[in-house]
């Protein structure tokens, strides 16, 4: 058990560090998880479990704004902000579902992960060198067919290793959002992507749960919550004086090392 509370602190920190980051969270995972020797059923449901965690880190740092549009829906911001977000997200969502099965049976492995790490970050570079000039600075200034673009984007993601986060923010720097929108637009995002899609997985897997193991999740859980809500804030301060370049070598780079110790 001691061990295992290691292993959760370990995954728990991947998590927190990799979610909202564009390097792809599911491909650190599943390559932290193999180092780790933590597999099986048991293993997967705990990686998916603690997302939720991370999501919660995003519920947190942006209660004020959550709370705003709750509180004033049906008024045209709060109404134009939550349309923005569904249709962001339907198209991910039902792709997803019908390809859900074969994504996890076949595409789950670290070759596949490592391919998409470095041809994610060799598109990241040659978006950060292409990209116009934003026309939007403002996450209420967002568009409808920005949003669509931008969920689109996230389609790309449901291939392990292309980074979720990565996906949607790119796709909203070619859309014309700022860096700083094209975030935190992605960040929205993921509350109900992340949400409905560990919804859904654990549903799935709820027969490989035990009472013995609340210890190992809950530990995870805080553990991807309170590391995700300092990269978050730490990630959202470096997008004010850089681009995302460095994210895009250290895919390359990582993948390439995966890939050769493979």
């Amino acid at each position: 058990m001691l061990i295992d509370i290691w292993k959760a602190v370990i995954l728990g920190i991947v998590e927190g560090v990799t979610e909202f980051l564009p390097i792809s969270s599911t491909g650190h995972l599943i390559l932290a998880g193999n180092f780790l020797s933590f597999g099986g059923e048991r293993a997967k449901v705990f990686e998916i479990f603690i997302q939720l965690g991370a999501i919660l880190s995003v519920i947190w740092i942006y209660r004020a704004k959550v709370l705003n549009v709750i509180s004033n829906i049906g008024k045209k911001e709060a109404n134009r902000f939550i349309i923005n977000i569904l249709i962001a997200f339907l198209p991910a969502a039902l792709i997803g579902f019908l390809t859900h099965s074969f994504i996890k049976v076949y595409l789950f492995n670290a070759v596949t992960v490592s391919i998409a790490l470095i041809f994610g970050g060799i598109l990241i570079l040659i978006i950060e060198k292409t990209v116009r000039t934003p026309r939007i600075s403002n996450i209420d200034g967002i568009s409808l067919n920005q949003a669509l673009g931008v969920g689109f984007a996230q389609v790309l993601s449901l291939f392990p290793g292309v980074s979720r986060s990565g996906a949607t923010i790119m796709g909203g720097l070619v859309t014309g959002l700022d860096r700083k929108t094209a975030t935190e637009f992605s960040f929205f995002l993921a509350i109900p992507t992340m949400f409905a899609a560990t919804s859904y997985d654990l549903l799935k897997n709820i027969k490989y749960l035990s009472v013995s193991d609340f210890p190992v999740f809950a530990t995870g859980f805080i553990v991807a919550f309170i590391t995700a809500v300092i990269v978050i804030k730490a990630f959202l301060s470096f997008i004010t004086r850089h681009d995302f370049s460095a994210f895009a070598y250290y895919r390359i780079i990582f993948g390439i090392l995966v890939l050769l110790l493979l």
